[in-house]
């Protein structure tokens, strides 16, 4: 009976609706209000908002919400028929109820403020060593001159992957050494966790990268990257954060980096793995921004600089290959053109300084290729007319190439002399050193007229027993790329002050012909020696090797090399 009843009406109803005008019925919505035609919300905020319908009957249309402007404010209806709205970051947005039809509407009007904005950019890099690299050392100088104030962040662990990150993300591990920069003043805080790093400033931009050896490996990005942006978007403070990914760089072609390998040991195939997997890895995790250090890296390195951008076959050089790194970060941040910036560190040559910048700016035009800077490129290699100096330390020094790092493979690939012309000799350490010692004599009275920074440091090696787990019996450069037709007058530096025991070390220099030269580096202010006519061997390599001398009585048998001059023979 009750079905008959209800069928009986629904035909009466329908009756009476196709006697009228479609809308003119009532049980039929006719139109709506919103609670609110205009609201002004600070970012983060919620709002939440309620239709009314005329006549007051349940809504027999189907309806749905939309925004005009999602970026500044969101929408979300609720069961029955109001919205939520989330106000996302600075703005005005309209936001839309309407029946499917068309036939019923409202719209009101939302402005979202955000917080205000104090001028400083503030980038939070959560890295390793290639973050320390590439925005660490000169960002802030860079910035400083073109007068834009910025807060530098860099949570720090060695070697660190994605997943490691996430890892530590989900842990809550306080793992992290949390260097910040912060009015040209750098603080380190250990013992960090990547929610109080977050949470330290109301970052602009966060950025993320993969562990060197997985940087060209598009999945190992897949899972910890979405995962870990989505943890720091939860504890950011700025909900008008940008997102990057660090586009990292190649290792030079003679790096002995244990996951080159994965590459086939080639530069290029390297290179171009990183530039597709991050390319990738921003379109499908939605990231804001690529920065191209890596193609700025390559840039640079199909200039007359050639491979001579990295320390040991993978870390920057602390002049150059930061340097590069740095602009590019600048320019990508701040929309400002590199070149022309008149920052400069120290022991960078004005033409070295040209070409980073144009690496770098052309780097961020063409993030993806590498581009070639037709107006730096090397011409013929001239016979050596004046001295060249190289430096066995991390200080960088005008007129003096630094070796930067003591590994075997650390290399330097095109020497510059003493007037900053390019020589196309190169120099790598062949046989390790133990590490770098920094107490060498700091006043001395040579004709290598070497600053403190030359003089006080070295690397060292260890002939008797073993000294930090390392028992280094001998060490050796090899320089390439020399004349053999003619000879070379090499010379030698070393010292450690403070001590009482002898600590000879002996130099054994090779090519078609050999010298053995011997220095007391102990307390040495003034002594050099020299090996004097050198001819270059039949593929034009002469070697140093450094051992202690015979008379040498340290325990250890400690030796020493801090700095050498390669001069033009007879």
């Amino acid at each position: 009976m009750k079905v008959l009843l209800y069928v009986l009406l629904s035909l009466f109803t329908l009756t009476s609706v196709s006697c009228d005008k479609d809308d003119d019925v009532q049980g039929i919505e006719q139109s709506v209000v919103l609670d609110t035609d205009k609201a002004t919300l600070q970012v983060g905020d919620e709002l939440v908002v309620k239709p009314t319908f005329t006549p007051k009957v349940s809504p027999q249309r189907t309806y749905s919400w939309a925004t005009n402007n999602p970026d500044v404010a969101g929408i979300s209806m609720n069961d029955d028929y109001s919205a939520v709205v989330t106000a996302k970051r600075s703005g005005v947005a309209t936001m839309t109820f309407s029946s499917s039809d068309r036939k019923v509407s409202a719209s009101f009007e939302v402005t979202v403020t955000g917080p205000e904005d104090d001028g400083v950019i503030k980038v939070l890099a959560i890295g390793n060593s290639f973050s320390e690299d590439a925005i660490e050392s000169y960002l802030y100088e860079l910035a400083a001159a073109e007068n834009v104030p910025i807060v530098i962040g860099n949570l720090y662990i060695g070697g660190a992957s994605l997943d490691l990150h996430w890892s530590n993300a989900q842990g809550n591990a306080p793992a992290y050494d949390y260097r910040k920069i912060e009015n040209g003043e750098k603080t380190s805080t250990p013992q960090t966790t990547i929610e109080y790093a977050i949470t330290d400033e109301n970052w602009d931009y966060v950025s993320f990268q993969q562990v060197s050896g997985n940087s060209g490996k598009y999945e190992t990005f897949t899972t910890p990257l979405p995962a870990l942006v989505k943890y720091v978007k939860e504890h950011a403070t700025n909900p008008e954060a940008r997102y990057i990914l660090h586009q990292t760089w190649a290792y030079d072609e003679s790096s002995t980096h244990s996951d080159f390998p994965n590459y086939g040991n080639d530069q290029k195939v390297m290179y171009e793995s990183i530039v597709e997997a991050v390319r990738k890895a921003k379109i499908a995790f939605d990231m804001d921004y690529v920065i191209p250090a890596g193609t700025a890296i390559q840039n640079g390195r199909n200039t007359l600089i050639g491979d001579n951008f990295t320390r040991d076959g993978y870390h920057l050089d602390f002049g150059i290959g930061r340097y590069t790194a740095a602009s590019t970060w600048f320019e990508a941040l701040t929309g400002i053109n590199v070149v022309g910036n008149s920052y400069k560190p120290a022991g960078l040559t004005e033409l070295d300084a040209e070409i980073a910048q144009h690496a770098a700016h052309a780097a961020v035009v063409n993030p993806d290729k590498v581009t070639i800077l037709s107006d730096y490129q090397a011409g013929e290699a001239a016979p050596l007319t004046a001295p060249v100096y190289v430096n066995l330390g991390h200080k960088i020094v005008p007129k003096w190439n630094t070796l930067g790092d003591h590994h075997e493979g650390a290399s330097i690939g095109n020497l510059k002399d003493e007037n900053d012309a390019y020589t196309n000799i190169s120099l790598v350490v062949t046989q390790r050193f133990n590490a770098m010692n920094e107490a060498g004599e700091s006043v001395t009275n040579t004709d290598f007229n070497m600053p403190a920074e030359v003089s006080t440091q070295s690397y060292y090696g260890n002939t008797r027993g073993v000294w930090q787990n390392l028992e280094i019996r001998q060490s050796q450069i090899t320089l390439s790329g020399l004349d053999k037709n003619t000879t070379y007058n090499l010379c030698f530096y070393g010292s450690r002050s403070g001590v009482g025991d002898n600590r000879e070390t002996k130099f054994i220099v090779g090519g078609e012909n050999a010298k053995t030269v011997y220095l007391q580096t102990s307390n040495n202010k003034d002594q050099t020696v020299c090996a004097d006519g050198i001819q270059p061997d039949f593929n034009g390599n002469i070697t140093v090797t450094v051992t202690a001398g015979e008379n040498n009585n340290n325990g250890s048998g400690f030796y020493y090399f801090g700095a050498m001059r390669l001069a033009p023979g007879q």
